[in-house]
């Protein structure tokens, strides 16, 4: 999976660019399958992506277009698709997100991601055979009804909170 080192983001969106030009040809945010939080007040910078959780919320497609690869990386059969918007309603985290009525979502560049290649601050990395597999359950309770930008932003500062703990903690100790 994607990993992410949120101390060395430096909000510069290589990855939203190199990702949506792999996939579609074009520069433009809205194609892309990683999103960049910037939330300035906080000064936070905080790629999100799809996490490849325990429970798999989006694989619940009522017409089973999604299934889930060899390496965790999620495929949507476009046959399949109605673009009902399921899978991005379930997400917590607002990886899935729907573009000209398709769902967006991270399949990992079947084994070389783009943005991993992108990144010049080493922030994000790959690991293909990593066995941490997250809970997303936390973030599924309370994201009824949010937009994939808001639950975006909740999981980054929800994340970006445990990180400022670990450094304040680190300081003191």
């Amino acid at each position: 999976m994607l990993n992410l080192d949120p101390a060395k983001c430096s909000g510069c969106r290589r990855c939203e660019v190199q990702c949506s030009f792999f996939h579609s040809g074009r520069v433009g945010r809205s194609a892309s399958r990683i999103k960049v939080v910037k939330i300035e007040d906080q000064g936070l910078d905080y790629p999100v992506v799809c996490q490849g959780c325990l429970e798999r919320y989006c694989a619940e497609c009522p017409v089973e277009a999604i299934r889930i690869g060899p390496v965790g990386e999620i495929h949507i059969d476009p046959e399949l698709c109605t673009g009902c918007g399921t899978c991005e309603s379930l997400c917590p985290v607002g990886a899935i997100e729907l573009h000209e009525e398709r769902p967006l979502v991270c399949d990992l560049c079947s084994g070389d991601p783009r943005c991993v290649r992108a990144c010049t601050m080493a922030a994000l990395t790959f690991e293909p055979e990593t066995k941490d597999v997250v809970s997303l359950s936390a973030f599924h309770e309370g994201s009824e009804g949010l937009s994939p930008e808001e639950k975006r932003i909740r999981f980054a500062q929800a994340c970006f909170e445990n990180l400022r703990k670990r450094w304040v903690s680190a300081r003191r100790g």
